[in-house]
Parts: structure tokens; C-alpha cells; sequence
């Protein structure tokens, strides 16, 4: 089988995947250990036959749904790649727009940052990347997640950022410049959720009670107690989620309250400034 060959095997994938061919191609630069280029650079190339093997059982298990980042083990992100495994969410493009945001909304030189429900490591690893100055602390719940996150950043020799393990705030002391999260944020009874990639990913990073709000309310109260006087906190969402999130920010006492739409025009990240110097009292 040549290269040309195996990519036309993404048809095969037409009825399971929004994007087969991109699909066909992430495995066989896998299997092939070789960048996109080469795929179309060589497409006669002939697949030895422990290559062909290999891809055959990588595309098995795409056809029953496994997601490409868990088949070969990374996604990438922002300007870099990073390990995935099925204790964290898969990074997905449309968080690429809390990165942005957050590096809008705090134009600080040396910043003190936190990312709660860190996942991957993903968004702190874009933040503490665009800028050294700052001093980025990223947790996760999940042990198996906040040690992903250590080798992301170990891999990606970024020295300016420490991953805790804890719940929300709990591993955190001290006040911060800006809040950032990507929490659980769906509905536990939205069926999607019986649907396409999230089958293979944690529900405890997807879903939330009280219809998806639950966590973002606990960051949201509790960020006041940890934000700076004009600190910022910004947070991903559902993309149905914009007007209650802004409402839960205004009635809490942010300021500046917005949205910022993600590359599909949907609403995707609320945010607000914090406007007073020290605690808020519990509401």
C-alpha cells in the first residue's frame, strides 16, 4: 500500500468523523513518524508491512470511536504539542480563545496567575509561555491530570509555572492577578455526552449540576477571596451559557462583565474584573 493509498482510507472514517481525512492523516504521520509534509511530499511511497499492520489496528480503533489524541497519545495546542491521556480533556481549539482573552484582558509584566481544572496543562503552559514574567500556578483535582500536566511541563522546559494537585482553590494560597478556568461546564443530562469524543473522556471534567453551573459558581464566589483589587477572571462556558454567566458575575460584584465569542461565533468566555482590596463576604 502506498501513502496515497492509506490516505484515501479516510472514507472509511466519513460516517464517524467530522474531519477524516484529518484524521487519516494524524495516524499515519504516527505510524510513519514523519510531519504532514512528507504524506504529500512522498505519497508513493510503500507502507512496510508492519507499518500497514499498525495502521490497520490504529484505524480499528477510530472506526469504534476512540478519539485520535488518545490513539497516539498527543494533541496539539496553542504553538506546541501535548500529552493527552484519558484522565483529561482532550485540548480543543475553542480554548485557544481563553488563552487569547486572558492575554488581553492582563497586560501586566509580571503577573501572579492561576488555572484551576488544569487538564493537560494546556491553557497555564500557553500563558506562562507568551510570557515569562509571570508566575503561573496551575491544579487539577485528578492526580493522574495534575501529573500530566508536570511532564507537559517538564517537556516543554517552561519554568515559570508549578502544578499543584488540589480542589479549585484548596492548594492555592496568597491573591492572584487573574483567574483563568476551562471547568466542567455540561448539563449531566445533555445527550450529547453519549456522542462522538466525550464517550472516551472523564465525566468529571465535563459535566456539572445544577444544569452544567455548579462549578463555575464555586470559582466565580470564591475567586473574590483570591483576586487582586482589578484582578481579572475568565472562564470558559457552554456555548448557551453566556447571558447566566454574565448575570452570575454582575450579581457577585465583577465589573466589566463581557463575552468573548470562539471561532464558531459562539458565546465561549466570560469574564470580569474584581474591583475591590480585600475579601468579599460570603454570599
Amino acid at each position: 500500500m502506498q501513502i496515497k493509498q492509506a490516505l484515501q482510507l479516510s472514507e472509511k472514517l466519513a460516517a464517524i468523523s467530522d474531519s477524516p481525512q484529518l484524521d487519516m492523516q494524524y495516524l499515519l504521520c504516527h505510524v510513519l513518524d514523519k510531519p504532514e509534509s512528507y504524506l504529500f511530499t512522498w505519497p508513493e511511497r510503500e507502507l512496510q508491512p508492519g507499518e500497514q499492520e499498525s495502521l490497520e489496528q490504529l484505524l480499528q480503533r477510530r472506526l469504534k470511536g476512540e478519539p485520535v489524541a488518545h490513539i497516539i497519545g498527543k494533541r496539539g495546542f496553542w504553538s506546541f504539542e501535548l500529552e493527552v491521556s484519558p484522565h483529561t480533556l482532550i485540548p480543543r481549539p475553542d480554548t485557544e480563545v481563553l488563552v487569547e482573552k486572558a492575554l488581553e484582558l492582563c497586560s501586566l509584566p509580571a503577573a501572579r496567575v492561576v488555572d484551576l481544572g488544569t487538564g493537560t496543562g494546556a491553557v497555564a503552559l500557553a500563558l506562562a509561555k507568551e510570557n515569562p514574567g509571570w508566575e503561573v500556578f496551575a491544579s487539577d483535582y485528578v492526580k493522574e491530570a495534575a501529573e500530566l500536566a508536570e511532564r507537559n511541563r517538564q517537556r516543554l522546559h517552561i519554568t515559570n509555572m508549578q502544578v499543584l494537585q488540589g480542589s479549585w482553590y484548596e492548594p492555592h494560597s496568597g491573591r492572584f492577578d487573574m483567574i483563568v478556568s476551562n471547568p466542567p461546564y455540561i448539563d449531566p443530562e445533555d445527550p450529547h455526552l453519549d456522542q462522538g469524543d466525550v464517550r472516551f473522556e472523564p465525566l468529571s471534567a465535563l459535566t456539572a449540576e445544577n444544569q452544567g453551573m455548579a462549578d463555575i459558581e464555586l470559582i466565580a464566589k470564591q475567586g473574590r477571596n483570591f483576586l487582586n483589587k482589578n484582578g481579572v477572571l475568565a472562564f470558559e462556558h457552554g456555548f448557551d451559557q453566556g447571558p447566566i454567566c454574565r448575570n452570575l458575575l454582575q450579581t457577585l460584584g465583577y465589573l466589566e462583565v463581557g463575552t468573548q465569542r470562539d471561532y464558531g461565533q459562539n458565546e465561549r468566555v466570560t469574564y470580569g474584573v474584581w474591583p475591590h482590596d480585600g475579601y468579599a463576604e460570603e454570599s
